[in-house]
């Protein structure tokens, strides 16, 4: 298949993905405790206005800032977790690789334990997260490894601080009121989205997405030895850090209002692959509208499938697990 054919073939997949992300998003708006008749929808476009003042307020003050949380953190993730995966060369990176998850972890248990609002519970999680990434870079920098062994190696230690650090903030929690919100925190929700979390992401992850798309076609490179990478007018140091950087920010603002959310960042770039294949180019793009999806559906089932909502971390656990022992034990390359 020819360069042309491959073009056509990525954008199809593209398109595809993004009618499908659209109905979703259109059936998530009328799902939920309070059902949002589809006409309703449409009487909002073309006369301006719901039935009712209690039916506009769930619409714009919960059911779509959650919905578009949903979007935007699964795109965050999904677009980290492929990046980790062509950086690293490695197909089992995910986007808490670095330690992201566990420094936003420590920073919201934290806020958390000091009965703190729920802004600055986010702008903990976020300000830990990438100080956290900060400290692993610094750390593998010096290490006497090679390099991206070195900041792998930082990021699996600094991370086991961190959850040592989340444990011990829980033992001294109030085990009647504030542990429990702790708890829920750590196993990933959108639960509490509101506008002001949706304009509170959006600017880093414009910030770090952006980026991931437009130079995605050098992530391609990345995956080749560095001398080849080279002789082709890349810089390779300069290429990948900015890669890193950007993955780093988009995984620190999606875990800041989401909480943790496992193996999304893992499975959705595999799945991807078996539409687009290896090539960056239209991989990064499809990722991006998958993982969005992904997660909407994901989050859909949580708010609607029992009486009780079920965090989104153990939806995305049951689906991770299977997938990652399959793909450990299928025949052929992981890629």
């Amino acid at each position: 298949m020819g360069p042309r054919a491959e073009k056509r073939g990525g954008t199809a997949v593209s398109l595809v993905f993004l009618f499908l992300l659209a109905a979703a998003i259109v059936i998530s708006l009328s799902l939920g405790r309070y059902p949002i008749p589809v006409q309703a929808l449409l009487d909002r476009v073309f006369q301006g206005s719901f039935e009712s003042p209690g039916m506009e307020a769930i619409f714009f003050n919960v059911r779509l800032p959650r919905i578009l949380l949903a979007c935007l953190v699964g795109t965050a993730l999904a677009a980290a977790g492929a990046s980790y995966q062509g950086v690293f060369q490695n197909p089992l990176a995910t986007p808490d690789i670095l330690g992201a998850s566990s420094g936003a972890a420590t920073g919201a248990t934290l806020a958390i334990l000091l009965r703190l609002p729920q802004p600055l519970v986010m702008l903990f999680a976020f300000c830990m997260s990438l100080g956290t990434i900060a400290l692993v870079m610094l750390i593998g920098e010096r290490a006497r490894a090679k390099r991206i062994v070195g900041i792998i190696l930082a990021g699996l230690m600094i991370s086991s601080l961190h959850s040592a650090a989340s444990s011990w903030m829980k033992l001294l929690a109030d085990p009647n009121n504030v542990l429990p919100e702790i708890v829920y925190w750590l196993m990933g929700s959108l639960n509490k989205a509101r506008p002001l979390d949706v304009l509170f992401v959006l600017g880093p992850m414009l910030i770090g997405l952006l980026p991931l798309y437009i130079f995605r076609w050098r992530i391609n490179l990345l995956t080749l030895h560095d001398e080849e990478a080279q002789s082709m007018g890349v810089n390779v140091r300069r290429t990948r850090w900015l890669i890193i950087c950007c993955a780093t920010l988009i995984t620190a603002a999606a875990v800041s209002v989401s909480g943790v959310i496992g193996w999304a960042g893992l499975i959705v770039p595999h799945i991807t692959r078996r539409f687009t294949g290896n090539n960056y180019r239209d991989l990064m793009p499809v990722s991006m509208l998958f993982g969005a999806l992904f997660l909407l559906v994901i989050d859909n089932i949580s708010r609607n499938l029992f009486a009780t909502e079920v965090p989104l971390g153990i939806f995305t656990a049951l689906m991770g697990v299977p997938f990652f022992l399959w793909l450990i034990t299928r025949r052929g390359d992981l890629w």
